[in-house]
């Protein structure tokens, strides 16, 4: 990556890749028009902040190229120091599912990284919380007013003689009843909930509230014949016994949960999900390659790191096929691209859908530069599976997370894949945050991160800046994650509570 400065005051811009044919403006608020750099380009129009400029004169039909991968055709000739934006360029196709390289470009094996330690919730099944909640379950969204009521007054009345137990939480929904529930995509929403129930940050206290009458029977989601685990809302003679029938199934279970005590577990006991929200042009100079190389630490300290967001892989699968460790791995990543593929068709849209004008006013022209930038979250590592959309993570390692992009379906599915810690990078910024699980965001730029100094929990954009590498953040984001698991260090969303609603993915018909 080429960083053009002088001083911070100078005209700056990156170039990521010596084939790229254009690069990016650093400076906060852009640059004017006649601005020369160093290297003698000249704008010729004002190019906002993180926005393309030409850095050669590029024909009509001319690969317009970034990451050394081509992002669209020029629409029109492009003049060197002239502004490229979306309407200047056309898309390219996206790769072929069949014409895909598998297992053909492994890293070396690098040497382990031992030592490192948290402080977590050991649980029975060998998982480890990096929280300890009480997270209720609902089987259907018919309960929700009732349980959030319940969990009110358990916070109140209860909470407060169990200070061991950071939270009580409601898994609520909008799944459950008048859905087509044997319909084969059905299983989707259906595991999501079962998983999200064994999240190791609620320490295998499973309970469950239900209606009675629902599709999604509250036995679903138990293990088989614990119906002691089940409030049936509609075996209670009203209102108040609902609640009370609640707060004494709960009360049990936070009395089991105050016991539990940090212990000193090894890093590879993490289970940390990797996403991106409000993507800039910056996402994939800064974030996200300081988040990659965090990534890589993990995995070689034995740690499972789940990247995800289809749509946001689609258009750069040809780069990770490659790095899958074996043909199963390579047909498995396939196999989801064009099961979404379909998914999209279906619902008469393509990947173009995905960019956002928060996407677009960041820089990103198409979802074919996003895709490239999102993918360095991933690091360098083999992947070493992939997870369906709900599925539990069984094995250690990089693996895909197959998710929608959006922030809350994809926060909600790696929440269910076992996630006990999560890290969101944002360009635009965004306060997203969840309930079960701490989230670190991290920003692509200094100017986010001075405006949101309080939500903000890393700055990644002194990497654009060349006041640090990628290699320095990413180590900083390393033992960050470390002393938030441990609860050493509070993020700023846990600080305010700031907590998105769950959102499942749910793709068979509603009836």
């Amino acid at each position: 990556m080429t960083v053009q400065r002088v001083e911070s005051e100078k005209p700056l811009y990156i170039q990521v890749n010596p084939k790229d044919n254009m690069a990016i403006v650093v400076n906060a608020g852009g640059l004017p028009e006649g601005t020369v750099f160093r290297c003698g380009l000249k704008l010729l129009q004002n190019v906002p902040q993180g926005h393309k400029v030409a850095l050669a004169d590029l024909n009509p039909d001319e690969a317009i190229i970034r990451y050394g991968e081509i992002i669209g055709y020029a629409m029109r000739g492009i003049a060197r120091g002239s502004r490229i934006d979306e309407s200047l360029v056309r898309m390219p196709t996206p790769p072929q599912l069949l014409e895909l390289s598998i297992a053909s470009n492994l890293q070396q094996t690098i040497p382990p990284l031992e030592g490192y330690t948290f402080e977590g919730y050991l649980n029975e099944d060998g998982s480890v919380g990096s929280k300890n909640i009480l997270g209720i379950t609902t089987s259907v969204q018919c309960v929700a007013g009732v349980l959030n009521f319940a969990v009110k007054k358990i916070k109140e009345e209860l909470l407060p003689r169990f200070p061991n137990v950071e939270d009580v939480i409601a898994l609520t929904h909008t799944y459950g009843c008048g859905v087509a529930i044997n319909a084969p995509d059905a299983i989707i929403p259906i595991r999501t909930i079962q998983n999200l129930a064994q999240n190791p940050n609620f320490g295998g206290e499973l309970m469950v509230v239900g209606l009675g009458c629902e599709k999604l029977l509250p036995e679903r989601i138990v293990p088989e014949g614990a119906n002691d685990q089940i409030v049936t809302l509609q075996e209670s003679h009203g209102f108040m016994p609902m609640v009370r029938s609640i707060m004494a199934m709960a009360e049990k279970r936070l009395d089991r949960l105050n016991s539990r005590k940090r212990m000193t577990c090894p890093a590879s006991a993490l289970v940390v999900g990797l996403q991106c929200g409000g993507s800039d042009a910056f996402s994939g100079v800064t974030a996200n390659p300081a988040v990659g190389y965090a990534a890589d630490l993990l995995v070689r300290a034995g740690a499972t790191v789940l990247f995800s967001e289809v749509t946001e892989v689609r258009d750069a699968i040809h780069l990770l096929t490659p790095r899958a460790v074996n043909e199963d791995v390579g047909r498995a990543l396939i196999r989801e691209m064009d099961w979404y593929d379909d998914y999209l068709h279906r619902g008469s849209a393509d990947r173009s859908a995905n960019t956002t004008p928060g996407n677009k006013r960041g820089g990103l022209v198409n979802i074919v530069e996003k895709s490239l930038g999102s993918i360095v979250k991933s690091g360098t590592s083999p992947i070493a599976g992939v997870l369906s959309p709900g599925e539990r993570a069984t094995q250690k390692g990089l693996l895909f997370a197959a998710t929608p992009a959006s922030d809350f379906v994809c926060g909600t599915l790696q929440l269910a894949s076992g996630i006990n810690v999560q890290v969101f990078t944002t360009g635009r910024g965004t306060p997203y945050g969840l309930a079960a699980a701490p989230v670190i965001k991290v920003s692509t730029r200094n100017a986010l991160a001075e405006q949101w100094n309080d939500l903000i929990d890393l700055n990644a954009g002194t990497i654009a800046t060349g006041e640090a590498t990628i290699e320095e953040v990413g180590w900083e984001l390393f033992h960050l994650i470390l002393d938030v698991a441990s609860g050493n260090k509070r993020t700023w969303a846990d600080h305010w509570g700031l907590h998105n609603d769950l959102a499942l993915f749910n793709p068979a018909p509603v009836t």
